[in-house]
């Protein structure tokens, strides 16, 4: 049996019989804010006196930075402000889940603010109109670090009937999966899909179609609803690029991309000339994959189990073993968008979208004009 945590074993009937006592107008707003790891989400909750309608209607709040691994304890004060507003899936309408940005005492964006830096980029390309899509992979973990499902002391079959698999012998853990799908259709998250991986107890789930700064929005709500449906069956969703050493896949977090020329007629062109810049800045790229500076991705893009090498970079149609792969009815159409297969799992989308979109729509523009002068 899987190791869960304690809290799982807790009477949830008894729980129910609280989340249903009325409140009033009052409203739960709960802030969200990624930490000083550039990775874990934190949370706290305030009641407001209505429902608020609008973003604008939810006070700044603050915390204790030193805490989160933010701030020192001498100034530690950070300030929440939030920026996207989701209804409650689990305490229910009208509560509300609010992501936040984190700004330090002196107004600047705290280190692991990766939204500031790319909604000023989105601003700079919204003319192209971008699109993305990510497809968030994640591997279902017990409480000790083994993965849900799993034998204690050995392993399950090789990978193969697991992928989209269906059965109590190759699905480990498809209530979760369920419950966090409809958790985030609930709470108004842009997720598209979900299906089994290809190591058993890795799931993937999309979210998109998203314009510009929405995609990281909706990312990371979806990421925290996720944890907090682990949390109520009592496992871990790790999102650790490479969770099992030896023969099992890694788990990444492929970026679709899309710009208004790339879905138009004879768009294919201009997906051929992103992917021409995107070569020239692989290094770069790598670098902003993961929240290690490519550090995670090197235990996972190998150029085995469906990923390319972290050193080449490379691209195909329908291939999943190329740094981009052009999906095959994209190439038959001519237009559409291509994947960029190298982010990571626990990668940050606003450091991901935001290279792609300066790599693709913006250098060019800021070399002209630097000659300009």
């Amino acid at each position: 049996m899987a190791s869960v945590s304690v809290s799982a074993h807790l009477n949830k009937s008894l729980r129910q019989h609280y989340l249903s006592l009325p409140q009033g107008r009052q409203c739960q707003v709960t802030y969200i804010w990624i930490d000083g790891t550039g990775e874990g989400l934190r949370n706290k909750t305030r009641t407001l006196d209505e429902e608020p309608k609008t973003i604008e209607d939810i006070p700044e709040w603050n915390f204790d930075g030193s805490s989160t691994y933010q701030a020192e304890g001498s100034n530690s004060d950070m300030y929440l402000i939030p920026v996207c507003m989701f209804r409650d899936p689990f305490t229910l309408d009208p509560n509300k889940l609010v992501l936040c940005e984190v700004l330090k005492y002196n107004g600047l964006p705290a280190e692991t603010n990766l939204r500031s830096s790319c909604k000023k980029v989105m601003e700079q390309v919204k003319e192209h109109c971008l699109w993305f899509g990510m497809e968030q992979e994640y591997t279902l973990m017990g409480i000790d670090g083994h993965p849900f499902g799993w034998p204690k002391n050995g392993f399950p079959g090789p990978q193969g009937p697991y992928y989209c698999g269906v059965g109590a012998d190759n699905a480990y853990g498809r209530d979760i999966v369920e419950c966090h799908y409809k958790a985030c259709l609930y709470a108004g998250i842009k997720l598209c899909g979900s299906n089994a991986e290809v190591m058993p107890a890795q799931w993937e789930f999309q979210v998109g179609t998203c314009e510009g700064i929405e995609m990281g929005d909706h990312l990371w709500v979806a990421r925290f609803i996720l944890q907090r449906v682990c949390e109520d069956f009592g496992v871990v969703a790790s999102l650790d690029p490479k969770p099992m050493k030896g023969n099992w896949n890694g788990a990444g977090c492929h970026t679709n991309v899309s710009s208004k020329a790339m879905r138009e007629e004879g768009g294919l062109q201009y997906i051929e000339q992103a992917i021409e810049k995107l070569s020239k800045k692989h290094a770069e790229h790598i670098r902003v994959y993961d929240p290690h500076r490519g550090q995670d991705n090197m235990r996972r893009l190998t150029g085995f189990h469906e990923t390319s090498s972290i050193n080449d970079f490379s691209a195909g149609v329908a291939n999943r073993g190329a740094s981009i792969r052009i999906p095959r009815q994209v190439g038959k159409d001519q237009r559409g968008y291509f994947e960029d297969r190298r982010p990571s799992a626990n990668c940050d989308p606003y450091a991901v979208t935001r290279a792609i979109a300066r790599t693709c729509f913006l250098e060019e523009e800021e070399e002209e004009e630097e000659q300009s002068k």
